[in-house]
């Protein structure tokens, strides 16, 4: 990657050594690979090329990441437009704790940072960054959380999964990948500098097949109905005990 620009850019936060990725996808059953790190690479790459097609050569664009995985992939991003432009493109960190609407059910939530350029976001393009556009409602808190910032002259929203089922009636601008989801499914996406590796998951929590189909333990006898009293008639299609035969006309 090119050198940073302390002066444009937000800090980088040091990650897991190599191969923690391992780890970092807990609970997550039946599980596939549905974007490797070279994919993951050239969706980064074909996202920055878009920015600067849309942007003008990204004149006055300023990317927010949002916390966790947004902000290197912004970070990412602003890599690539300086390798095709040769000019830094300033990026930070957006953190939308506090605007989320559902703070009252969940309040126990740790603060993550918000680091913006010092010449601000007043007349800028900025461009959110995150992994997964799910809901929406991560978008909309953050577009509150920029007007306690400032006034963009325009803001966009680049992620690098799509998985649909929208609650809200946001769309991305750039999409490193469309991923047709179930709701009962789980998207991880994992970065080298979070989780160690790159990678984006699809699967089911662990432990929700099972409890959809509860296995018999093995050995454990089928559960059986109550004895039929004696003279009782049998019920259709029943079959005779092991050794006694149906009296003639009983049904």
């Amino acid at each position: 990657m090119p050198s940073e620009h302390p002066a444009s850019r937000a800090p980088a936060s040091p990650g897991p050594a190599p191969g923690d990725g391992a780890f970092a996808a807990p609970g997550l059953g039946d599980r596939k690979t549905v974007l490797e790190p070279a994919e993951i690479r050239r969706a980064l790459t074909r996202i920055a090329h878009e920015i600067l097609e849309r942007t003008d050569g990204a004149a006055d664009v300023l990317l927010l990441g949002i916390p966790t995985r947004g902000v290197p992939l912004a970070r990412r991003l602003a890599d690539r437009i300086e390798q095709v432009e040769g000019l830094p493109v300033p990026y930070g960190s957006l953190d939308i704790t506090m605007y989320r609407d559902d703070l009252r059910l969940h309040p126990a939530r740790a603060l993550g940072p918000t680091e913006v350029p010092a010449e601000g976001i007043d007349g800028k393009v900025v461009v959110l960054v995150d992994d997964v556009l799910y809901s929406g409602r991560t978008v909309r808190a953050a577009l509150d959380a920029l007007n306690d910032l400032g006034r963009p002259r325009g803001v966009q929203l680049a992620v690098l999964v799509d998985r649909g089922h929208r609650e809200l009636p946001i769309r991305p601008d750039y999409v490193g990948k469309n991923l047709p989801t179930s709701q009962q499914e789980v998207v991880r996406v994992l970065l080298t500098e979070v989780d160690g590796e790159d990678a984006v998951l699809l699967g089911r929590p662990a432990g929700a097949r099972a409890a959809a189909h509860p296995a018999r333990a093995q050995g454990q006898p089928r559960a059986q109905g109550p004895p039929r009293a004696q003279g009782q008639p049998r019920a259709p299609g029943q079959p005779s005990p092991p050794g006694q035969s149906r009296a003639q006309g009983e049904t």
